[in-house]
C-alpha cells in the first residue's frame, strides 16, 4: 500500500510502454510526452520498485528481471481498469473492422467456423478472421495475452481458467467410401479389426487412440495402417482407398463420398466448447461473435 500512495496511473502508463518499446524516445513518441518527461517518469519509477527497471543494451534497453516478473500483470491491470472506466459501447458489426483471432483443429474449424462464416461475412463485411493451429498446451498463454480470441476444444483437454460454452455433444461413426466391399451394417467386431484403419493422430504420428483403448479391454486390435496428422487428408484418402476410419459424425454429415455406418464398438463421445479469457467476456464485439457462432452450429 506505500508503493501504491506513491504512484499515479500515469506513471504505470509510461512503464507498461517503456517495457514494450524498450526506448525512452519511442514511448515518448506514442505517448506524445517530451522525452524529458519519460526519464524523469523512468527515474520515479526504479525509486518507487527499487530496481533499474531498464538498462541500456546492444539493440535498446534491456528488462530487468524485475521488470519481466512485472509485464504481464501490470497489462492486465491496466486493461482491467480501461475496461471499468470506459462506458460499455454498442457494438454495430456492420461498421466493425475487427480481426478475431480463432484457435481451432480443421475439424472443429470445419464444423464450427464454416457454418458461421455466411452469417459473419453477411452482417460485418469489413471484420477478418484468422483461424490458427489449436495447441492446447499454449491456449490459456495465448488468450491471457490476447494472441487469441476464441478457442474450440473437446471438454476433457480443455483449461479449467477459460470461460467456456458447449456448442454440441459429439460422437463416432465409422466411415469410408461409397461403394466399399466390406463396409456394411452388419459389420461385426471381428469384421471391424480385419479393416485397415487410418487415424488422426493426437501425438503426431501416432497409431494408437481412444478405438484401440476401448478394444483392448475386450481383447482385440485393429489394424491401422496410416495416421494422418489433419482430419482433412483423413477423409481424401477414405475417398480414394478401401482404408476406414473412426471419424467425428459431424465433419462428414454431408460427405456425398463417403459413406458411415454405427461401429460395432462403442465409443465415448464428448463435448465441443468454445473458450474464451475473462479479459473478453463482456465485450460487445466478442460477446456478438459469440452467439452468432453458438447460433450457427
Amino acid at each position: 500500500m506505500l508503493n501504491l500512495r506513491r504512484l499515479d496511473l500515469n506513471l504505470l502508463v509510461t512503464l507498461d510502454v517503456l517495457l514494450d518499446e524498450r526506448s525512452v524516445t519511442r514511448a515518448a513518441r506514442r505517448l506524445n510526452y517530451s522525452q524529458p518527461s519519460v526519464s524523469v517518469h523512468l527515474a520515479k519509477l526504479r525509486d518507487i520498485f527499487g530496481d533499474p527497471l531498464l538498462l541500456p543494451g546492444p539493440h535498446g534497453m534491456q528488462p530487468t528481471a524485475r521488470a519481466e516478473e512485472l509485464m504481464q500483470p501490470l497489462r492486465q491491470a491496466l486493461e482491467s481498469l480501461d475496461m471499468a472506466v470506459t462506458p460499455a459501447r454498442r457494438f454495430d458489426p456492420a461498421q466493425s473492422d475487427r480481426t478475431w483471432r480463432v484457435a481451432a483443429s480443421d475439424s472443429s474449424a470445419s464444423t464450427i467456423l464454416v457454418p458461421a462464416m455466411p452469417t459473419i461475412r453477411a452482417a460485418a463485411p469489413a471484420t477478418r478472421l484468422a483461424v490458427l493451429d489449436m495447441v492446447p498446451s499454449l491456449l490459456a498463454r495465448q488468450a491471457e495475452q490476447g494472441e487469441v480470441d476464441l478457442a474450440f476444444h473437446t471438454g476433457e483437454g480443455s483449461h479449467p481458467g477459460l470461460r467456456r460454452r458447449t456448442l454440441f455433444a459429439e460422437r463416432y461413426v465409422l466411415a469410408g467410401r461409397v461403394g466399399h466391399p466390406h463396409l456394411h451394417p452388419q459389420l461385426s467386431l471381428e469384421q471391424f479389426c480385419e479393416l485397415e484403419h487410418v487415424m488422426v493422430s493426437p501425438d503426431r504420428g501416432g497409431f494408437h487412440g481412444v478405438t484401440d483403448d476401448a478394444l483392448a479391454k475386450v481383447g482385440l486390435r485393429r489394424k491401422v495402417a496410416l495416421s494422418v496428422p489433419h482430419f482433412l487428408l483423413m477423409m481424401t484418402v477414405l475417398a480414394r482407398t478401401d482404408l476406414v476410419a473412426m471419424v467425428p459424425s459431424r465433419l462428414i454429415q454431408d460427405t456425398q463420398t463417403l459413406q458411415i455406418i454405427e461401429p460395432p464398438v462403442e465409443l465415448p463421445g464428448y463435448d465441443m466448447l468454445m473458450l474464451w479469457h475473462e479479459r473478453s467476456h463482456r465485450d460487445p464485439a466478442h460477446q456478438w461473435l459469440r452467439e452468432t457462432i453458438a447460433a450457427s452450429v
